[in-house]
This record gives C-alpha cells, sequence and structure tokens, in this order.
C-alpha cells in the first residue's frame, strides 16, 4: 500500500493518533514493536496559528519513528490551510486531517466529526489544504454523524476527488462515540464502489491479531488503524505483524513488557518532570492488559494509579511483575 510516495508493504498495520496518548516515545515504541506508520496526537489549527507552546511541541518528529503523519483539526478554511503550511515546515511524512473526533469540545464545535454537518465545508476545507501543500494529504473520519445519516460510501468517492491520498474510517459514527461495536461492513462497502481506488484505511476495535486478519481479508481494506488496544500494550504491533506475516514469533515476556511500561514511564518524566510524568502515563497503566486477571488487584491497582513519584511506582510494579511471573511457574 502507498501513500503518495510512502511505501507501507502489504496489509500494513498503523498506531491512531490519539489525544494524551501519542507522544513522541510511544510513538517511537510502537514503531519499534511494529507499527508501519505512527500519528501524532491531534494538533488544534487555531492553537497552532496562535504558536501556542504545547502545541508546537506536538510537531517534533523522531527521524527513527518515521513514517510520521501529523493531524490537524479545526473548523475553517483559511486557519486550516495556515495550519497545514505550518506542519508542512515540520516535514512529517503525511499530513492528516481530523474529521472523525467526537469529543463535545471538538465535535459540539464544528470542528473533527462536527464537520459531518456540514459536508460542504468538510469538503472545502480538504480541497483548499491539498492545494496548499506538497506532502500527501489524508483524511481521518466516522461513518455520518448518527445511524440516520451514514453517508460514509459517497463522503469517501467525495473526498478522493478532493485529491486526498488515503482515508481513514472509523466505523462508528459521532453519536456513539466509543460505544457498541464498530460496523465494518459499513467500511467494506466503500470498496465496493468502483469509482474509489485510493487507499482504505480501517479502524475501530481492532483488538487482536485475528480480527486485524480478517479485516484484510473480509473486508478487503487495504490497511488497518489500532487506537485504544495499543494503550498500555505497544506490543500488540508485534504480535499482529508475527500472525500476518505467518511467522512465529516468540510473545514477549512478562519481564519485557513490564520493561516497556518503565521505559514510558522514565521518558515521560525526562519529556516533562516527574510529578506531571508519572500523571500523563497513568492512562497507559490504567488501561494496560498486563493487569487484568490478577486476583483481588484492586487495592494494589490504586496504589499503581496513586503513585506520584517514580521509586514509589516502581516498587509498585515489581511487586505485581513478581506476582505474574509467580502464578506463571505455578
Amino acid at each position: 500500500m502507498k501513500i503518495g510516495n510512502i511505501n507501507l508493504g502489504e496489509r500494513p498495520v498503523m498506531l491512531a493518533p490519539m489525544e494524551d496518548v501519542t507522544d513522541a516515545s510511544f510513538r517511537l515504541i510502537c514503531k519499534e514493536m511494529g507499527a508501519d506508520m505512527v500519528y501524532t496526537e491531534f494538533v488544534s489549527a487555531d492553537a497552532l496559528i496562535r504558536s501556542i507552546s504545547a502545541t508546537t511541541r506536538k510537531l517534533a518528529i523522531n527521524d527513527a519513528e518515521r513514517p510520521t503523519a501529523i493531524q490537524i483539526y479545526g473548523r475553517e478554511v483559511e486557519p486550516m490551510v495556515e495550519a497545514a503550511k505550518i506542519v508542512e515546515a515540520a516535514k512529517p511524512d503525511i499530513l492528516d486531517i481530523n474529521f472523525g473526533c467526537p469529543v463535545k469540545k471538538v465535535a459540539g464545535k464544528g470542528a473533527g466529526a462536527g464537520m459531518l454537518r456540514d459536508i460542504p465545508k468538510m469538503l472545502a476545507i480538504t480541497s483548499a489544504i491539498v492545494k496548499a501543500v506538497d506532502v500527501p494529504v489524508t483524511v481521518k473520519t466516522r461513518l455520518g454523524w448518527d445511524c440516520n445519516s451514514i453517508i460514509i460510501r459517497d463522503l469517501a468517492e467525495q473526498l478522493q476527488d478532493c485529491g486526498i491520498s488515503a482515508l481513514t474510517v472509523h466505523g462508528r459514527t459521532r453519536s456513539q462515540m466509543y460505544t457498541g461495536s464498530a460496523d465494518w461492513n459499513a467500511i467494506a462497502a466503500i470498496k465496493d464502489n468502483p469509482r474509489f481506488t485510493i487507499p482504505l484505511i480501517g479502524n475501530g476495535d481492532i483488538t487482536t491479531p485475528q480480527q486485524a486478519a480478517e479485516a484484510f481479508s473480509r473486508y478487503g481494506v487495504d490497511g488497518v488503524m489500532i487506537g485504544r488496544a495499543s494503550i498500555g500494550a505497544p506490543w500488540i504491533f508485534r504480535d499482529i505483524k508475527s500472525f500476518l506475516s505467518g511467522k512465529e514469533v516468540e510473545p514477549l515476556s512478562t519481564a519485557e513488557k513490564f520493561a516497556l511500561l518503565r521505559r514510558q514511564i522514565r521518558e515521560s518524566i525526562d519529556r516533562i518532570d516527574e510529578y506531571r510524568g508519572i500523571l500523563h502515563i497513568r492512562r497507559h497503566l490504567a488501561a494496560s492488559p498486563l493487569f487484568k486477571g490478577i486476583s483481588h488487584f484492586r487495592d494494589t491497582r490504586i496504589e499503581m494509579l496513586r503513585a506520584d513519584n517514580y521509586a514509589a511506582l516502581d516498587d509498585v510494579l515489581s511487586r505485581i511483575e513478581q506476582r505474574i511471573t509467580n502464578e506463571i511457574e505455578i
């Protein structure tokens, strides 16, 4: 699969853009674990134009994580074009437009998935950005605003006609947020349109290698995107790529998985500071499948998520790791 001149190989697996999740450290780890392409946290066009430091820092890309896409969102043509030019100067491999974020503070203001209620403006923004930059432009969106407006099949063709190089579709409506199940049949219907010829990337509810394989074989997508299932488990890319290749790769050991989590913690602390770095990483710890199924874990989980310095957190993790190791040996 190619996006512009970026060759991602056959059946690529990508890390989805996620706010407060896909920072530079996590992207690099996911890349090392097998992700074929990674995306930054989404970037506000308005904040980028105003040179808000917390936003401009999101544009920093480590060459080791490439290919990397920077994703922007906004609700007006001119600011989005201006932001796209700023992003292009940061030299991403791809510029992605977010027309899919469902959260109220974004969609409620007409940006992200809010654009699904103003298709003419969505298309105007897309066309203007494609014309304004030389980097390949892609779009990520949803099936429609709600169950009464599933418009993605026609919208996909319209976005293609704007000149985008690939389309990612999350198989839910905005109204669903992240509830219910992703509708992969609706994603597959896009490929049934003979006029739709650009790469299609499917997103939504892929949590196992088998589901990723089914996305390719049954639903015909060109690539898959992994979002929430990667939080606290960057090794999911290794597992999926191994399964897709048909080669048996030894699963990471418990010690190796804990080492990756500790690396994330240390790099988060180095990037911010000890207290805020640990606050940032709690989302990964809370979501990690490493801790699922441990009996009588509630008090230890609370202790882990309340630890506010590295020494205390590392002590809790060491005890958990030893407990898991002992259970495996038994």
